[in-house]
């Protein structure tokens, strides 16, 4: 499940050119938060991974839900939950 919703998320990534250092701007628009820059594309997709996992584990954290993508969904318990990094 937790594969498959990372998948979709990424799969819906947006990417363009800004004036910066790190040049590359990527982010999930259906995931308020999820963003990440870059130097390389390739960079900033990796950078936009890890930010889309530190959602994920600060949503399951709080308890919050986390919105479906697609068919990809992940439940989210009403109690916060020990997550493992």
């Amino acid at each position: 499940m937790l594969v498959e919703y990372i998948k979709a998320a990424m799969d819906k990534a947006t990417y363009e050119i800004i004036d910066d250092p790190e040049p590359f701007y990527g982010e999930i628009p259906e995931l308020k938060g999820v963003w990440a820059t870059g130097k390389t594309l390739e960079a900033c997709r990796d950078s936009l991974m890890s930010a889309l996992e530190d959602w994920i584990v600060f949503r399951l954290r709080t308890g919050r839900s986390i919105p479906s993508i697609g068919a990809a969904s992940i439940i989210v318990s009403a109690e916060p939950v020990s997550v493992v990094e």
